[in-house]
Order: structure tokens, then C-alpha cells, then sequence
């Protein structure tokens, strides 16, 4: 028998066109589209199908743009009796596993996503911040070196990905200077086309703002366990709220969440979302475990020939 987790992807990971084979195959994923565009008093589902692409990137589309793909394909797999043991989700898309989860309804999911999208998108009006990604160096040896760059700026570990691959977020200046430090070292620094720099002190008053409007939320507990990025752990009802404020401005403990899924059992790892961003950590972390992800209808037909195997 097979123990299953749903995993959600985060920014970066929306391209357009996504979701529009399974708006117009499943009536269920069209409903999810269509209430989606009546809570935002927009169309996300147009930016989602048609973009443009520079405004399907942007911080405030592309946030609840990839939420509402990704609670799409989880209502398919839902309705073809398909229930996961564990969820969890990559930054934003730790919003998408609570959702699924049932810790908070589609509607308050969404509309907070729309607010801390908006909060993100304005913490860094200068564009002052930036992320990099950091291959080919492992955790202890990077935790000195971003130390050292420190004294030049702000630069902090954002996403522990997966083994040899660390992201670090913090101002232009102090990731100049990690660079250095790290190919002096032989690894390598790649800087990402993101708009600010997320999981960093950076965005602490995004957090700061943010936090009222989580604290206005009726959390349920999480239902299956939701994974939380900030501690690698289920994450409580209670936790809920000082999690999530945490997370803005808090490293992403993924690799740590593969791990700990993977010791409560889990052999099956389902990305629910746009692109396979998920699976390919999945691949570089977990040797042993079964990983495959659901965007359109050809991965959702494999997926459910897979899960439905006696």
C-alpha cells in the first residue's frame, strides 16, 4: 500500500497556458478557476491561460495564479478518491497545502495569498534585494561564508532545496560578495529573475504588515498533516498563524521536509501544480522513492493509472 504525500510548488515555477486543458476537460478544476475570479474580482483564470508572460510573473499574479492551478488539479485527483497521508509545499505553496488540507477555506486561502502577494511585491520598491542560487556547497561549509559576506550586507540562507543546492536572498551587495566567497571555493552562484528577496530579513515588514490579516483567520487543524516550512514538521492549528508570518522572512526547510516525510513512511510524492520543479528535488534528495507530478491531462491520466494500481 502505498503512503502518499501531495506536494505543492512555489513562485517560479507558472508559465502561461497553465491550467487551461483541465479548465476545459474537468468540470471540477473549471469551478475552482471561476470561484477563484469571483473572490479576486479579477481573472486570474485569463492571465493563467493567456498571460502575457511578464504579467503572469508578476509578484501579484503569479502568487495566486499558481494556488488556484494547483487546488485544480488537487480537486481532480480529490474527486477520483485520491487522498494524500501527508501534504506539503514549497513557500507559497505551503498556502496550496493548507487548502488542501482544510486547515483554511479556498476563499480566506486565497485572499490571504492575494494580500501577501501584494505585501511581497511592495517590500522592495527600490529593488534592492535578490536571490542566488548556490550549487555545489554544502550547508556547513555556506554557513561561514554567509557569515563573512555579511559584514559587507545583508545575505541569508532563503531555501535549503536539496543536497548541493542552497538558495540565499539578501541585498545586491552582500550576494556580490558571497559569490566571491563561493567560487573562491569552487561552487557556483547562479542569480535568479525574482523581484525581491524573499525568506530574508528583507522582509520583515511585509511579515510585519502581513500578520493582522493571519490573525484574522479561523484555522481548522490540518487534515491529512501539513509539513511546515519553517520548523520540517506538522505543523498545529495553533502554530498556524506564527508560522506563516514567520515564513516570509524565514529560510525554507525543504530538503529537511523530504526528509521527514520520508521517515514517516512516505514512498509516493505527488507535485501538484505548474512544472516539476518538486519532483526534481525529490529525485536529487530521496534515491528510493517514487515521484511523478500532475499539470495537464497527460501527467493527471498517468498519475491515476499509478494510484489506482492494486
Amino acid at each position: 500500500m502505498r503512503k502518499v504525500a501531495f506536494i505543492f510548488p512555489g513562485q517560479g515555477a507558472q508559465y502561461v497556458g497553465m491550467g487551461k486543458e483541465i479548465y476545459d476537460n474537468y468540470p471540477v478544476a473549471k469551478e475552482v478557476f471561476d470561484k477563484a475570479d469571483q473572490i479576486l474580482g479579477r481573472s486570474i483564470s485569463d492571465v493563467c491561460f493567456n498571460g502575457p508572460d511578464d504579467l503572469l510573473k508578476d509578484t501579484r499574479n503569479a502568487q495566486p495564479a499558481i494556488v488556484v492551478t494547483s487546488i485544480a488539479l488537487f480537486r481532480i485527483l480529490a474527486e477520483e478518491g485520491i487522498k494524500p497521508d501527508f501534504t506539503a509545499g514549497h513557500s507559497l505553496g505551503e498556502y496550496s497545502a493548507l487548502i488542501a488540507s482544510e486547515a483554511v477555506s479556498f476563499g480566506d486561502g486565497l485572499r490571504l495569498v492575494k494580500t501577501r502577494s501584494r505585501l511581497m511585491a511592495e517590500a522592495d520598491p527600490d529593488h534592492q534585494g535578490m536571490m542566488a542560487a548556490i550549487l555545489g556547497m554544502d550547508r556547513n561549509t555556506l554557513s561561514v561564508l554567509l557569515q563573512e559576506a555579511s559584514a559587507v550586507g545583508l545575505v541569508e540562507a532563503a531555501n535549503y532545496n536539496c543536497p548541493g543546492q542552497i538558495v540565499a536572498s539578501g541585498d545586491k551587495k552582500g550576494i556580490a560578495k558571497l559569490q566571491e566567497l563561493v567560487v573562491a571555493k569552487g561552487g557556483k552562484v547562479i542569480p535568479l529573475a525574482v523581484s525581491g528577496a524573499f525568506h530574508s530579513s528583507f522582509m520583515k515588514k511585509a511579515a510585519d504588515a502581513f500578520r493582522p490579516e493571519l490573525e484574522k483567520v479561523e484555522w481548522s487543524a490540518p487534515n491529512p498533516p501539513v509539513v511546515a516550512n519553517v520548523f520540517a514538521k506538522p505543523v498545529s492549528k495553533e502554530q498556524l498563524t506564527d508560522s506563516l508570518y514567520r515564513q516570509i522572512c524565514s529560510s525554507v526547510l525543504w530538503e529537511d521536509t523530504l526528509h521527514y516525510l520520508r521517515g514517516q513512511g512516505i514512498d509516493t510524492f505527488i507535485e501538484l501544480g505548474p512544472g516539476k520543479v518538486l519532483t526534481g528535488l525529490v529525485k536529487k534528495t530521496l534515491k528510493d522513492a517514487s515521484f511523478f507530478n500532475c499539470e495537464d491531462l497527460t501527467s493527471i491520466k498517468k498519475a491515476l493509472a499509478i494510484l489506482k494500481e492494486v
